[in-house]
């Protein structure tokens, strides 16, 4: 007999949310983390990128364990009181669990890891509500692409795009092209979507990734000793990206 050609209604679930268990297992890895590195480091993230954040991952797997995301999951796995916490000193490491903080173990020397993120900031591009670091032109004629070297013109097809970003083109010998120069943004005021857009597709970045660190908590001695010195952007944490509240662990 041919199949039923009559339509079928169709179940659509929503993605199951973090199940207890998983919040468990997530609180026995950094307890684990706790017992098994000399050092907690906690980190916050300024101008935050999903795709910076695995790369210093992926450069301390074998030297450290990182957590980010879930704050009140790592603080509780810590415990936010002397009477709660895991391990002498962690109470106080937990109680500044805020925002976009991370947790980092490590046996490496404080002065190795305090100038290596120092040293760590990758460019990249700005989001609308960062402000915009320089003043920035395209000038007169075909538009170009700042990815490549030498710059090449923007193809036909993304005039459109162009247009919809307030450029003024016209297509020019099939170049989308501007008869006038045009100022995408200016030094020191708030990027709005369609500027942060046109300058991404333009290629031009204007902010960094940065890693500040905050506080390190000893194993000998349950010490915490606060970071001073190391500041991000006001506007650093605007716009997350999408599933950036989620843990990343090794």
């Amino acid at each position: 007999m041919p199949k039923s050609k009559r339509s079928k209604l169709v179940s659509l679930t929503k993605v199951a949310k973090k199940t207890r268990e998983h919040k468990t297992a997530l609180m026995t890895e950094v307890q684990e983390a706790a017992d098994k590195w000399q050092y907690c480091w906690l980190f916050e993230v300024g101008n935050m990128r999903n795709a910076h954040l695995k790369i210093v991952r992926k450069l301390w797997k074998d030297s450290a364990r990182i957590f980010f995301g879930r704050g009140a999951v790592m603080a509780k796995a810590l415990g936010a009181t002397p009477e709660e916490e895991h391990k002498l000193g962690l109470h106080k490491i937990a109680q500044q669990i805020k925002g976009q903080v991370g947790l980092m173990f490590t046996d490496s020397p404080p002065e190795e890891v305090t100038a290596w993120f120092a040293d760590f900031h990758p460019p990249d591009f700005a989001r609308s509500g960062n402000k915009a670091t320089q003043t920035f032109v395209l000038p007169a004629g075909p538009v170009m692409q700042q990815h490549s070297t030498p710059p090449e013109p923007f193809p036909h097809n993304e005039e459109p795009q162009l247009r919809k970003l307030g450029l003024h083109t016209k297509m020019v010998r099939g170049v989308p092209t501007l008869d006038t120069p045009h100022t995408v943004c200016e030094k020191g005021k708030v990027l709005t979507p369609e500027q942060a857009q046109l300058l991404k597709l333009v290629g031009v970045k204007m902010v960094e990734f940065r890693i500040a660190l905050r506080a390190r908590w000893s194993a000998t001695n349950g010490e915490v000793v606060q970071i001073e010195g190391q500041e991000l952007p006001e506007d650093a944490g605007v716009e997350a990206e999408e599933g950036d509240d989620e843990v990343m662990s090794d």
